[in-house]
């Protein structure tokens, strides 16, 4: 008898991961073995569980999903992230394919859809929702191995600080949620900015809600 597929939830929306979790429970050969809102949760869950496939929203409080599934892609390649999101622009497909998901799925997606994209990624291949277009998979394909945009050529570091400055944590509450000083912060602060072309604390803000590291 072959093993279900073991699924982890990490959506910021208690009511989105319910309704997803509902809509697993009816396909047969399927096994939610957690759910998180929190990505850094999510990263100790895919640990402590080991599940075959993390459904991954993009924007969560802390460490963002394009950074968890990073992680999970580096530290544990046996489980396949699938990226939700509301999101068919090529800036999105990309990050989250250059972050190493497995798969992008979009949350309009039918039932039928989502367990061909789980069932997909499981099996080892990679899964694009169809309402993707192709241009935007041509697109990537093209630059894969090119230049790279601007959030892509900062450190993990950097993107993490990134969002929790966007998120609104001062540079004292950013040293102790990273253990690290406060004068490490303020050095990284200054590196993001010269990097983005960035001049103030405002405009890294607009740039992170730009690029879907936190919510608008």
């Amino acid at each position: 008898m072959n093993k279900p597929v073991r699924v982890l939830l990490a959506d910021d929306h208690t009511l989105v991961r319910a309704g997803i979790r509902e809509l697993l429970q009816k396909i047969d050969g399927l096994e939610v073995v957690g759910e998180t809102g929190d990505g850094r949760e999510a990263l100790d869950l895919v640990k402590t569980h080991g599940p075959d496939v993390v459904l991954m929203d993009i924007t969560m409080p802390g460490l963002n999903g394009l950074e968890a599934a990073e992680r999970i892609a580096k530290e544990r390649p046996k489980t396949r992230v699938i990226i939700l999101s509301m999101h068919a622009t090529e800036e999105y497909v990309m990050q989250a394919l250059r972050a190493g998901a497995a798969g992008y799925l979009l949350k309009e997606a039918a039932l039928a859809e989502l367990e061909i994209a789980i069932r997909s990624v499981a099996r080892g291949e990679t899964y694009l929702s169809p309402a993707i277009s192709r241009h935007v998979v041509e697109a990537y394909m093209r630059r894969v191995g090119g230049e790279t945009g601007p959030l892509e050529q900062l450190t993990p570091r950097q993107r993490e600080i990134l969002q929790l400055i966007a998120e609104g944590a001062t540079t004292k509450q950013i040293a102790s949620r990273l253990n690290i000083s406060g004068k490490t912060v303020e050095t990284h602060r200054a590196q993001l900015m010269e990097r983005l072309g960035i001049h103030d604390v405002a405009g890294l803000v607009r740039y992170a809600v730009r690029v879907g590291l936190v919510k608008g």
